[in-house]
């Protein structure tokens, strides 16, 4: 007997419960002894072995197994190396290597191919190139390597016509593997062209490797013979043999390929190719047999319907080939498309009566029939996907039944026997279908169609799926009007009924074609279509299609119900007739430096306009030349925007505007090309700006803004060349350098000025965007615009005629020439023509300075230096004393005002250095010792002298320094107090200092508050004069809109208190908060209910207006009233319906409180009764809700009693076998023994079985375990 071994106590209960339930049984509760024993596994069985190494010659040990019998797989990416000589480059610039053509070449390779291509140059200069990839990628790139890198040669081989086809091969694949090969192009002629050449073209080794393929193909061919027989086609049978038998012989027997033509091709030509010995045998054996049919054989001529010809044949010939087989005889068919129903037998004479036999057999063992059945009914009889017809074909594969489009028959061919039988399937079929379906046909217009199918089907699938019908509509190619109904009579009635109901419905329908325009589609649609979702909300019944973007178009379609398509294109009109009131737009010109200004600190100007005026204002951006403001809303709204715009800007500056009658029909002219001329009018009269109105308006009015003097300017000069044009206007063009421009309009436009004034004519200057630099344009009378261009053209000859002069500089006021990287002698350059100053070299005691350029630019230049040299020679310097304090406000930002008073007055302006506070307090505490300071006597210092802090030095001349001071002193700010109550400071100061800063910035004035600890009612403002007044003003208004809103903050925080019990608080509040938030909304009170902890948990608080709070407490003590006359009543309800009655996610238990008004409170889990469950509400509702429950209860309750009978009499999942047969519970089972198996290897050993709890017989991976002997052998690594 065996040794048994228990591997584990518990641990395999799962590999166990893994058994089938009869082996599982078994397994327990079979008969112990030998049978148990031989039903357990074999340990081998339960782990197979490790496989075993094999003994090498080396002595070492191979595994011997499957996997050392699995070939190694090889790399698809090869690599190859092409060289191109030096004498065969295409592209030979050495220079140029890995750029330009080639590498775009090389590059182009790749991406064709796939294929990754490297370059390198060897040093015969000769190209080397390595193509890694997949073979055919390879291929391909080395292909079109050579057609592209290398230089092409061309040759031709001549070989016989006829070997040309076995050199293109099969679908031209042989040509296209030798041309991949030789990486050449190889041209053959056509097969209409007698020429036998074959043009090859490639590098010179591809060329012989083609030539040399070619010939071996010819080669080969010439070894081969072509033979071709005439036979008689009705012997052709005879030589083929059936099923192609004898025919297969002969090429066996011979080796030679016998070509016979199939029965449907009228040839008599068998072709035999070949070896010549095998051919001459093969034409031999081929003769014989002829020869012996021709001798021995005679025909039968017999008359078959012609219905019947084709069982003869049989499928693909078969019937003849089995009678040929069978018989000997060859039967002939006469062709389909022949009315002769002869058929002639041709064999030899004791064959004949068997094969006439066979073909009447075959003829006659097939019938033809029909079946009478309506066409409408012949898809129900084949059924879904052909289901129905499928059962019956099973049963007789040999019936064909065929389905004839708009005849009332079915056909049926087949044997006899099994036609008979499916034509009485099919008219039983049809029999049932007749007597239990219907169908209907009604007439609706083709232009409804898609709209009864609806979107995606939906209209017609509920209409199918509601009535259990079928309909055809037909599609839009047939253009019929005739809708089909199918199925149930009943359904078919209602489902007609319908559909002509919506057919009525639709031709009611209106489709209407608003012409909105394009722009204003989007805005109508909104973002994410919500506008246009509120629209068809409002109108349901309306289908609004709008045009694709794409299209261009501003058409609207409306369809839908007359009435709704009328309201909803009247409401689509208004919306668009607000867009367009909207929409209008007007642009405000505003001089650059005031654009700061209209927006304001942080945006709070142009953010208040915009809000006040609900209007959109566009400001342009700040590199920006343009001066346009674009205000955007509606008429009025953007006339008061622009009105106020204008009102800061002439608060800020002393700006005008005038209006000028100017005929509408010399608006064109005065604009002049691009704008140049009035652009050149607004530039010379200091930038004001002159509006025209719009081109074909008819308006004369031209509206002119500006300071007062430059409008009067640019006025004059308006109607002066107004009046020039009305008389007689002309224009001349002439060319200068763009340097001389400046030196040409001189100072403030001085030289200009002078010509315009002694001739009369306007002169132009291009602008910096224009493209032609060159240009200058002289416009008015004939007379003056000729005199203009000889003193214009004088002045340029002038300037192109260059010039070096000297003069004398003393070297004490050469510093302020070159300083600053030459600036000044930049700004002569700019100002005179170009003219180049050259001062001697630093350390030089030389005077001389010397000046080169055009005669007129470097006599003006000279000139002006020495006004330069006077100024410096006449330059003092004087002293400002403003307390160091107020430096930086007098600076302004980003030194923004000290630089205009620089540029105003043409003085050097320095402020002293900033002073140490504590070098300050040392300074005026000197250290002394016996009454002397460091030992030495010093004169007391002057209480009233400055500080030198505080000294601000002038340079220039004496009347520019004096004017300098008094602008600083007019920079110096004033400090004013004004009295604002202690306890309003903090909402002026606003959260974060974000009040404060605002008004600081709005007004350009800085405001300190006092601190708390002072408790003061002083607030500080400092600033310039100008500013003070309307900071004040502006600050007293806060201070009102404050007082006012602290009379409004103590009405709204009046509170009073409603008690309330607590049960009733959460249906107070609502699902979510929904009824106390709808509370707060109506009243615009605050609502507080008691927190968890508080004392007074029945104590709601309401805070806000008195007469709104004590609304609120109505409101909540209406809603208490009602839930007090509430009542609460317990049912019972078994608890094996509770979860159908709550229904999935609560949806039921929400339908019957909402239904009937009242609240259930069902038990929870692990309830003293499980089925006790609480109706609350009013007593006439909780009667009702109670009987509804309780119809549920009963009604679900004979559902549980018949899932329960259902379950008593189903074997318990995963269970035992039953009693009966001989099984065992899980209870009767007894303790597991565990994984039990035989014959394991510690079984005949002394050793007890491997424990599983321990680390040493089931180590763990990683941990260290101490070696250990053992019957498992020893360990293998």
């Amino acid at each position: 007997m065996s040794s048994v071994a228990v591997l584990t106590q518990e641990s395999f209960n799962e590999h166990r419960s893994g058994l089938l339930p009869e082996q599982s049984g078994a397994a327990v509760a079979g008969p112990s002894g030998r049978e148990e024993e031989d039903a357990l596994p074999t340990y081998k069985d339960a782990f197979p072995p490790l496989p075993e190494r094999a003994a090498t010659p080396d002595g070492t040990q191979e595994t011997t197994n499957a996997w050392t019998k699995i070939r190694p797989l090889k790399s698809s990416i090869i690599t190859q190396v092409f060289h191109v000589p030096l004498e065969e480059r295409k592209y030979k610039d050495i220079n140029q290597f890995g750029e330009g053509d080639q590498a775009k070449v090389c590059v182009d390779i790749m991406h064709k191919t796939g294929a990754h291509l490297e370059l390198s140059l060897a040093k015969d200069q000769g190209l080397s190139i390595m193509v890694s990839g997949k073979l055919d990628a390879v291929m391909k790139a080395r292909k079109e390597i050579v057609s592209r890198l290398q230089t092409q040669a061309s040759a031709t081989v001549a070989i016989p016509k006829e070997h040309h086809r076995f050199v293109i091969g099969k679908n031209g694949e042989k040509l296209q593997e030798l041309e991949l090969k030789t990486a050449t192009k190889i041209q053959i002629p056509r097969p209409d062209d007698p020429s036998n050449q074959i043009k090859i073209s490639g590098t010179k080794e591809g060329l012989e490797k083609a030539k040399h393929e070619i010939l071996l193909i010819s080669a080969e061919q010439d070894k081969r013979a072509v033979e071709r027989v005439n036979i008689d086609k009705v012997y052709h049978p005879f030589i083929t043999g059936a099923y192609n038998k004898m025919v297969g012989e002969m090429t066996q027997e011979t080796g030679a390929r016998i070509n016979v033509p199939p029965p449907s091709v009228n040839k008599t030509e068998i072709v035999i190719t070949g070896e010549k010995e095998q051919v001459a045998l093969a034409v031999a054996m081929i003769k014989k047999v002829y020869e012996e049919k021709k001798k021995n054989t005679t025909t039968i001529a017999v008359e078959v319907k012609k219905s019947q010809h084709k069982y003869v044949v049989g499928p693909k010939g078969n019937t003849l080939q089995e009678i040929l087989d069978r018989t000997g005889v060859s039967v002939e068919i006469p062709p389909s498309d022949s009315s002769s129903e002869t058929v002639i037998l041709r064999g030899e004479p004791d064959r004949l009566g068997q094969a006439l036999t066979e073909v009447y057999a075959k003829a006659n063992s097939y019938t033809v029939s029909s079946v009478s059945a309506p066409s409408w009914l012949h898809r129900f009889i084949i059924g879904k996907k052909g289901q129905n017809l499928a059962k019956i074909t099973q049963q007789m594969p040999k019936v064909h039944i065929e389905f004839t489009e708009g005849e009332d028959k079915i056909t049926l061919e087949g044997p006899t026997k099994d036609v008979q039988m499916v034509q009485s399937q099919i008219e039983a079929i049809v029999t049932d279908l007749v007597s239990r379906m219907d169908y209907a046909e009604i007439s609706v217009d083709p232009k409804f169609h898609r709209h009864l199918i609806g979107k995606g089907g939906v209209n017609i699938n509920r209409i199918k799926e509601m009535h259990k019908v079928t309909v055809r509509i037909p599609p839009d190619n047939e253009k019929s009007n005739l809708i089909r109904i199918e199925g149930d009579p009943q359904g078919v009635q209602e489902a007609k009924k319908e559909l002509l109901e919506l057919a009525s419905r639709m031709e009611n329908e209106r489709t209407k074609d608003l012409i909105i325009e394009q722009r204003f589609h989007r805005a109508i649609i909104g973002q994410k279509g919500e506008k246009i979702k509120e629209v068809r909300d409002k109108f349901p019944e309306v289908i609004i299609n709008f045009p694709d973007p794409a299209q261009k178009s501003d058409i609207v379609q409306l369809r839908g119900p007359r009435t709704e398509v009328e309201k909803c294109s009247k409401f689509m009109q208004k919306m668009v007739a607000e867009m367009v009131e909207n929409s209008y737009s007007v642009s405000v010109p505003i001089f650059k430096q005031f654009h700061r200004n209209i927006i304001g600190k942080g945006g709070s100007n142009i953010k208040k306009i915009r809000e006040e005026t609900n209007t959109k204002i566009d400001l342009p951006a700040e590199n920006s030349n343009s001066e346009m403001i674009l205000i955007t809303g509606k008429k009025v709204n953007c006339e008061a925007a622009r009105n106020r715009i204008l009102a800061i800007q002439k608060e800020l500056a002393n700006i005008t505007e005038v209006d000028v009658s100017i005929p509408s029909k010399l608006h064109i002219s005065l604009i002049g090309p691009k704008g140049r001329l009035v652009r050149a009018i607004m530039e010379e009269c200091g930038g004001v700006h002159i509006h025209f109105p719009n081109e074909g308006s008819g308006v004369d009015k031209v509206t002119i803004r500006g300071p007062v003097e430059e409008v009067e300017k640019a006025k004059q000069q308006l109607l002066t060349l107004a009046e020039e044009k009305q008389t007689k206007s002309h224009t001349v063009e002439l060319h200068a350098k763009p340097e001389y421009h400046k030196f040409l309009i001189g100072k403030g436009g001085g030289n200009i000025r002078k010509v315009r004034d002694s001739t009369g004519a306007r002169i132009i200057f291009p602008t910096p965007e224009d493209k032609d630099q060159e240009l200058i344009t002289v416009v008015g009378t004939e007379e003056a615009v000729r005199e203009a261009q000889k003193e214009l053209e004088e002045l340029i000859k002038s300037l192109d005629n260059i010039v070096e002069d000297t003069m004398n500089v003393d070297p004490k006021h050469h510093r302020y020439f070159v300083a600053r990287r030459g600036q000044v002698l930049r700004d002569l350059a700019d100002e005179y023509g170009g003219v180049m100053v050259s001062f001697p070299r630093t350390g030089s005691q030389s005077d001389k300075v010397s000046l080169k350029g055009a005669k007129e630019c470097v006599e003006a230049a000279k000139k002006r230096m020495q006004e330069m040299i006077e100024d410096l020679d006449a330059q003092v310097t004087m002293e400002c004393v403003i307390p160091q304090k107020f430096h930086r406000s007098i600076m302004g930002p980003k030194g923004s005002r000290i630089q205009q008073i620089t540029r105003d007055h043409n003085v050097q302006i320095k402020f002293p250095e900033r002073e140490d506070p504590q070098a300050a307090a040392q300074a005026e505490t000197p250290a002394q010792e016996n009454g002397e300071a460091n030992g030495e006597l010093k004169e007391p210092l002057d209480p009233e002298a400055p500080k030198r802090c505080d000294v601000i030095v002038l340079s220039g001349r004496k009347e520019r320094c004096e004017a300098a001071i008094e602008a600083l002193k007019a920079l110096v700010p004033v400090t004013i107090e004004v009295d604002v109550p202690f306890e309003l400071h903090r909402y002026i100061i606003g959260q974060k200092g974000s009040g404060i800063r605002k008004m600081m910035d709005e007004f350009e004035v800085n405001i300190q508050v006092p601190g708390p600890d002072l408790q003061s009612d002083k607030i500080a403002i400092t600033g310039l004069a100008s500013h003070l007044d309307r900071a004040k003003e502006g600050l007293l208004v806060r201070v009102k809109e404050l007082q006012a809103d602290q009379e409004d903050r103590a009405l709204r925080s009046f509170k009073l208190t409603i008690t309330v019990d607590p049960k009733y608080h959460p249906k107070i509040i609502g699902r979510k908060g929904a009824i106390i938030t709808n509370i707060r909304t109506e009243h615009d009170v605050n609502i507080q209910f008691p927190e968890k902890n508080d004392e007074n948990q029945d104590q709601i608080t309401i805070t806000g207006y008195e007469h709104k709070a004590i609304a609120a407490r109505d409101a909540i003590q209406a809603i208490v009233d009602e839930l007090e006359e509430m009542v609460s009543e317990d049912i019972t309800l078994d608890s094996r319906v509770h979860a159908r009655i709550i229904g999935a996610r609560g949806k039921g238990i929400r339908k019957i409180m909402d239904e009937f008004k009242v609240d259930l409170r069902f038990p929870q889990s692990g309830a003293a009764d499980p089925n006790l469950v609480s109706v609350i509400g009013r007593p006439e509702h909780v009667d009702e809700a109670i009987d509804h429950l309780l119809n549920l209860e009963e009604e679900y309750m004979a559902d549980v009693a018949e899932n329960e009978a259902k379950m008593a009499h189903m074997r318990p999942p995963g269970g035992s076998v039953a009693a009966a047969g001989g099984g065992v519970s899980d209870e009767n089972r007894g303790p597991s023994k565990g994984f039990v198996v035989r014959e394991a290897p510690w079984a005949n050993t002394n050793e007890k079985a491997p424990d599983m709890s321990s680390s040493e017989d089931f180590p763990s991976f990683g941990a260290p375990v101490p070696t250990k002997t053992s019957p498992w052998g020893p360990k293998r690594f």
